[in-house]
């Protein structure tokens, strides 16, 4: 019953929500997890038997093995889709998961790079290398559009429309959206497209990509965070930094400079404002040290 119910559920989530394959697995994973807890625990029971205690006592579970609120969150959250489509589909006249609230959880700022951090890492590549032109092309595209890595990757040629300024990028659920890109990102871009991919081998499936390893195959996530760490510490930065960062670091700084947030979520492809009012801190911080700076009763004062 369970594994009929979660493929019909898998299934539901590729060809009607277009999911990526990523968000699929842990969309599976949440419900194998509480079908495994019940097994665990003698509860031989279909989906539609789950009750809130079993549900409570799941979430205790997960506390005990140490998961951190914010992933038992996500948990329940799967959960919580599973249960609806299982509503919807008439398979269950109940859904057990309606009632019961997450663990609370803290927000956690994003790690960000100062511009100074940024132009330090652009800089120390050697364009000379066979490499040289590709990483740096990347890590200013990450910057100046704001790209997920998987985004970054897939990017196509046929999607780069440097003559208005604009990339054409496929984000998560396949969701398409224009996306802005700088002078610099572009130019080095068409550097190392024009100097080095033009000489690559390049694989039939890969044709239309735009950055390829040496052998003319398409780039994996990992060698990605290799290099972003490796050039990091090669310039003595010893933050915990990803492709991410760079994400992180396009939006802070947009948002630093007096952009509008709508802006920034269009540009993230965000569904709501509330994801990206993440960023908005920092902002905060910016004008209350901009008042402190300049204003002229800002500046703290020596008491008499």
């Amino acid at each position: 019953m369970w594994q009929s119910y979660i493929n019909s559920f898998i299934s539901y989530l590729k060809l009607e929500r277009s999911l990526a394959e990523n968000s699929v697995e842990a969309y599976k994973h949440d419900a194998v997890k509480l079908w495994q807890y019940l097994l665990l625990h003698g509860e031989a029971i279909a989906p539609k038997a789950v009750t809130e205690g079993h549900l409570f006592g799941f979430l205790a579970y997960l506390s005990e093995l140490g998961l951190s609120a914010q992933s038992q969150a996500r948990i329940l959250s799967g959960l919580k889709s599973f249960y609806k489509y299982l509503l919807l589909e008439n398979l269950i006249d109940h859904d057990p998961t309606q009632l019961i609230e997450g663990p609370k959880t803290v927000r956690k700022l994003p790690d960000t790079l100062s511009f100074p951090e940024i132009e330090s890492m652009l800089e120390s590549i050697d364009l000379s290398t066979p490499a040289g032109p590709r990483d740096r092309a990347m890590l200013e595209v990450l910057y100046s559009s704001g790209l997920r890595v998987s985004e970054l990757l897939d990017l196509r040629i046929t999607n780069c429309y440097f003559e208005v300024g604009f990339l054409r990028v496929l984000g998560k659920g396949s969701k398409v959206r224009l996306v802005p890109i700088g002078k610099d990102a572009m130019h080095y871009t068409q550097l190392y497209i024009d100097s080095v991919r033009v000489m690559l081998d390049i694989k039939k499936e890969a044709l239309d990509r735009v950055f390829l390893n040496q052998r003319g195959s398409s780039l994996s996530r990992i060698s990605v965070f290799t290099m972003i760490k490796r050039v990091a510490a090669e310039v003595g930065i010893h933050k915990t930094i990803s492709p991410h960062t760079f994400r992180h670091s396009f939006a802070t700084h947009l948002i630093e400079g007096g952009a509008d947030l709508r802006a920034v979520q269009q540009m993230f492809c965000h569904n709501s404002t509330t994801t990206t009012e993440i960023y908005t801190h920092l902002d905060r911080d910016f004008l209350t040290q901009t008042m402190i700076d300049y204003h002229p009763r800002g500046k703290r004062r020596e008491r008499r």
